[in-house]
């Protein structure tokens, strides 16, 4: 009896799908939308950062960290990913909470910029071209960060500012949200707060929506986000690389680049040196690919960072970067018969804690 009901039931349901016309429902629910993703395009960074990671660089339409104790490498990444940008006709928006921009490094790098004389002193008064800059002059808090980007999209939306935007945030982590500004403390868990609701909840969002066939434009959101090392859980436990500002950007992000070591920031300084006087001009670090949700591929290696951006780790390139910085080197050694000298890497442990550092 109860498989003749089962049968019953099966073939009344059968017949209520013959006639039922799901496109139709899908146009009275507003439901037939556009759900195709663009093909995946990428901002490429260096040679050698290909070489080492086997990725072309920074995917378009995606949020991307740059993670990593300080002096490691993660603003080379962003100025590399600036100057490619700017090449492709995407345009750079630097969002510099950190306030350790340098001018020069990135003209180095290879920003394009012009120079905006006064034309009574002669002096440099201000540099404008193809990206857009903020920094804390009108960005104070993790809510201006994100209203500066929202805004920006919608000029954008309305046909205001015709770009793919590579939005460049330096760094998570060096603004407070808006209620510790008021209460005059640095509350942590406030901080992550604001980060999960005006990024999590919205800036992210937008950003991923961006690389969708219906979206006239990609966006792509890419920060450097500050760390701390937490002390191990046990006395067989590790410590553990923690993100400033809570994981909120971890989780959405998906693509994650850590620069350096957990305890310590893993670098070795390569020199030139000729009578006492020298010059730093390289740092080798180690690189790893932390996640990758676009292809899936997570490698790890050692690169070396210059102030004119990555380098492969080997004999040849480093000769070739001596050699065609030789003469700029000669002003400050006094001659071009200088020694290179590596030394050791830095394993002095950085502090570690169990809770945030303020």
């Amino acid at each position: 009896m109860a498989r003749v009901k089962k049968s019953l039931s099966e073939a009344v349901s059968k017949e209520i799908k013959s006639k039922f016309d799901l496109n139709s429902f899908k146009d009275k629910k507003g439901l037939k939308q556009n759900v195709k993703f663009k093909e995946q395009t990428w901002i490429p960074l260096s040679q050698a950062f290909q070489d080492v990671t086997s990725i072309p660089g920074i995917p378009q339409g995606h949020i991307v960290l740059l993670r990593g104790h300080s002096d490691t490498g993660k603003t080379t990444a962003l100025l590399e990913a600036a100057t490619s940008a700017q090449k492709r006709g995407v345009l750079p928006v630097f969002i510099i909470t950190e306030m350790k921009w340098n001018w020069e490094h990135a003209k180095q790098m290879g920003l394009q910029f012009n120079e905006v004389i006064d034309e009574k002193t002669g002096e440099v008064v201000n540099f404008e071209g193809e990206f857009i800059y903020a920094d804390r002059e009108t960005i104070h808090s993790i809510e201006d960060v994100a209203g500066f980007i929202l805004d920006l999209m919608d000029e954008q939306k309305r046909g205001n500012l015709p770009y793919d935007l590579l939005f460049l945030w330096d760094s998570i982590g060096s603004v407070p949200c808006e209620l510790s500004i008021k209460s005059n403390k640095n509350n942590n868990e406030w901080n992550a707060g604001a980060m999960s609701t005006q990024f999590g909840n919205s800036v992210n969002q937008r950003i991923t929506l961006s690389r969708k066939e219906s979206s006239a434009f990609t966006n792509t959101l890419v920060c450097i986000n500050k760390v701390w090392t937490a002390k191990a859980e046990s006395p067989m436990g590790k410590p553990k690389l923690m993100n400033k500002g809570g994981f909120a950007m971890w989780f959405d992000s998906t693509f994650v680049v850590t620069f350096g070591n957990i305890s310590n920031a893993g670098t070795s300084k390569i020199k030139a040196i000729k009578d006492g006087k020298q010059v730093e001009f390289a740092k080798r670090v180690n690189l790893q690919i932390d996640k990758n949700h676009i292809n899936g591929v997570t490698t790890r290696g050692k690169i070396v960072m210059t102030p004119h951006g990555f380098i492969n780790d080997d004999e040849k390139e480093l000769k070739n970067y001596k050699n065609e910085n030789a003469q700029a080197w000669k002003d400050i050694l006094g001659g071009t018969d200088f020694q290179i000298v590596e030394e050791e890497q830095a394993y002095n442990d950085i502090a570690t804690y169990t809770d945030e550092p303020q």
